[in-house]
């Protein structure tokens, strides 16, 4: 082809002669060769707050939670929030774009999401094992549908939204291991261009001897660091002198200091200098190492020992170094064992010494931080210890419920140790991503699905609906079988039952893969207002099975009971001559819903959770004076820990802040081992 044909040259160059070398995988560019976009379904969504999280009242001094000098200034209230990052991170952009310092993230590394762990039931130490929720099966499945090209484009879309949302001097730390390391490193490259990238960190992440037959043992994780632009935030660290070094300062002086003696000359010839008023040459070759200013300042501090031969030498103390500067080589961390103190039993958890070192070095007390893959939540409490603010998201319910206790209970050891805190909230985001874009690929499949879950359910199909949000009878009930793959919502949940109260009936069922949180009390709410019982039923992950001929069995959700207590004011809580009723909780009856059990234990199960439902409850808490529409407060809360197995059945708050006389509403929040929340609503009458 004739260069005159097309028009190239040094005014036209081709396309090809200016490409730079890149990473690219299906999906980065569309049919017609230009860059895709960040694909967020076209809007931010709303957040729905659905919990306000400070500690209890009942443990506050009299005179306030702290000091005046104590308390943070701002009442920036820290955010945890349920629901895909991809579509977190675009929703927090209104408000967030270019105002986070720090963003550490420890996403999986394309070898299949693995959530699975043993999880302890009940005073024991009897443990169940917990598969990954559906939920995060599917969705990770899907991302990854097209192997490592979807994980990339997952990646890449995330890391473009980071960029967004880090401020002009913030950084962004990204924890991979071998098998992901190099493509991340091309994405980090192409984002945050090749200039701003800082380092490339090697931690041992286990001490274990690896005897693999073919290769060298894999015990190390990589994490790379990049700044948004040069003039980023750092503050050098430091780590504890290694014995051999501390051994060299050998001498004492006569406060008791060590020290040890250092040469005062280097490398290459140099005039005299004047110590003490004698004139003194360097050796032969050398040069003194301090100008007469500086040797003079250190004879004034007694910082000069001279030899038997009258060469003057330089003390250096230990106690005044803050120890060995940190390089990128992090030996020093330990690996969080079986028995460490601050394991959760989480399966990805990393040890809050790697977080703090990473903290320190990149913000600034009162910086934001943030987590977006925050698993069980060591970002986040690091970074309240450190007095830093932070959000923190994951798509796992139970990675929420991991961090939500986690959080709970150091806000306990932070109060109690006289320092402050920040109270946090709880939010749902809308709809999981896939809702979005799975719409054209996954035309028809709905209705097929629906067909599927409903034989399976044993109701009848209705081909001739009066709504398109009813799909299926069972008996005298309506049902309504949610989308593929989908998170049913509250704001679903009341155009659903709408449209089974213009139809006539009096029993609604909801079939899901996924329930917002909370979603019970909406329940509750409409059951109260259209006289229609609701039953709240996830779909068994089973149906997905191929050539599965069998119903699984469908579970509804968890089953909890209430009531309230009366007691006498207790003198020390109530003033003088007052008659207040003080108001408690307990707990009459808990039975879990076992849809997160494998059906191959569901038998073993079925009859304990029956008769001891409580074991399987892991977190409760109340709010006395709740608000139907307004986000759950906790009053009081109980949760088991790793070492107190033990938690009550009734609350020991003795509320009494209620204004007056009359009717109130007391909500009352269980959290199983599983991390599903039940709610529900008790009346107060004072």
């Amino acid at each position: 082809m004739s260069k005159e044909k097309h028009g190239y040259g040094p005014d036209n160059p081709h396309p090809l002669s200016t490409r730079k070398t890149e990473l690219v995988w299906e999906g980065k560019y569309d049919e017609y060769g230009n860059r895709r976009e960040v694909d967020i379904a076209g809007c931010a969504m709303p957040m729905q707050k659905i919990e306000t999280i400070d500690e209890p009242a009942s443990r506050l001094k009299p005179l306030g939670l702290f000091d005046a000098e104590k308390a943070h200034k701002d009442d920036f209230r820290n955010m945890l929030i349920w629901g895909d990052n991809k579509l977190v991170m675009a929703s927090l952009l209104k408000d967030f774009k270019g105002k986070i310092d720090l963003i550490y993230i420890d996403p999986p590394f394309d070898v299949g999401a693995d959530f699975t762990m043993n999880i302890p039931i009940g005073e024991e130490k009897e443990t169940l094992y917990k598969d990954q929720s559906t939920l995060e099966m599917v969705a990770y499945r899907d991302m990854w549908g097209k192997g490592t090209d979807s994980y990339l484009h997952m990646m890449y879309e995330r890391l473009v939204l980071m960029k967004e949302l880090l401020s002009e001097t913030g950084s962004i730390y990204v924890h991979c291991d071998y098998g992901v390391n190099h493509f991340l490193k091309c994405i980090l490259d192409d984002i945050f261009g090749r200039d701003n990238f800082q380092n490339e960190i090697i931690w041992l992440r286990t001490r274990a001897q690896h005897s693999d037959a073919k290769r060298f043992g894999n015990v190390h994780d990589t994490i790379f660091s990049y700044s948004k632009r040069s003039d980023f935030f750092y503050e050098v660290q430091y780590r504890e002198h290694k014995p051999e070094y501390i051994e060299r300062f050998n001498k004492i002086d006569k406060d008791g200091r060590r020290y040890m003696l250092i040469p005062s000359h280097a490398a290459g010839a140099g005039p005299s200098r004047i110590f003490e008023g004698r004139e003194i040459a360097p050796p032969p070759g050398r040069h003194w190492a301090y100008k007469q200013e500086n040797i003079d300042k250190l004879i004034a501090e007694g910082k000069i020992e001279y030899t038997s031969t009258g060469m003057p030498n330089v003390k250096q103390y230990l106690n005044e170094s803050k120890g060995a500067v940190v390089q990128s080589l992090w030996n020093d961390i330990i690996p969080l064992n079986p028995v460490a103190s601050e394991r959760l039993g989480y399966a990805t958890q990393k040890p809050e010494a790697l977080l703090e070192r990473i903290i320190k070095a990149y913000s600034n007390e009162g910086d934001l931080v943030a987590d977006f893959f925050c698993g069980s939540g060591t970002t986040g409490a690091v970074a309240e210890r450190l007095g830093r603010r932070w959000i923190m998201s994951d798509l796992g319910r139970f990675a929420i419920h991991t961090t939500r206790k986690r959080m709970i209970g150091l806000q306990r050891k932070l109060y109690d140790a006289n320092k402050p805190y920040r109270a946090f909230d709880v939010y749902n985001l809308g709809r999981y991503e896939r809702q979005w874009w799975q719409k054209e690929r996954l035309k028809g499949a709905d209705e097929e699905h629906r067909r599927v879950v409903l034989e399976f359910y044993k109701a009848e199909v209705l081909q001739n609906s009066s709504s398109l949000l009813i799909h299926g009878r069972k008996g005298s009930a309506l049902c309504h079988v949610d989308a593929i793959d989908g998170l049913f919502t509250r704001d679903e949940l009341k155009a659903v039952a709408k449209s089974a109260k213009e139809a006539g009936a009096k029993e609604l069922h909801c079939l899901a893969w996924e329930f917002e949180m909370d979603l019970r009390l909406i329940c509750h709410e409409i059951e109260h207002a259209d006289k229609i019982k609701i039953k709240l039923i996830p779909i068994p992950r089973e149906i997905m099975e191929k050539n599965r001929t069998n119903p699984p069995p469908f579970l509804e959700v968890a089953v909890l009971e209430a009531e309230v207590i009366y007691n006498s004011p207790n003198p020390s809580l109530s003033k003088r001559g007052t008659e207040k009723k003080v108001v408690d909780i307990k707990l009459k009856k808990f039975v879990p819903s076992l849809a997160e059990v494998p059906t191959k234990e569901l038998e073993a199960l079925k009859e304990r959770a029956i008769k001891s439902g409580f074991d399987f409850i892991d977190f409760w808490a109340v709010d006395f004076d709740y608000q139907d529409g307004q986000p759950f407060e906790h009053h009081w809360q109980a949760y088991r820990t790793r070492k107190d197995r033990s938690l009550p059945t009734v609350s020991n708050h003795e509320y009494d802040k209620y204004p007056k006389k009359g009717k109130y509403t007391a909500c009352v929040k269980v959290v199983d081992i599983f991390g599903c929340d039940t709610s529900i609503t008790v009346e107060v009458e004072i």
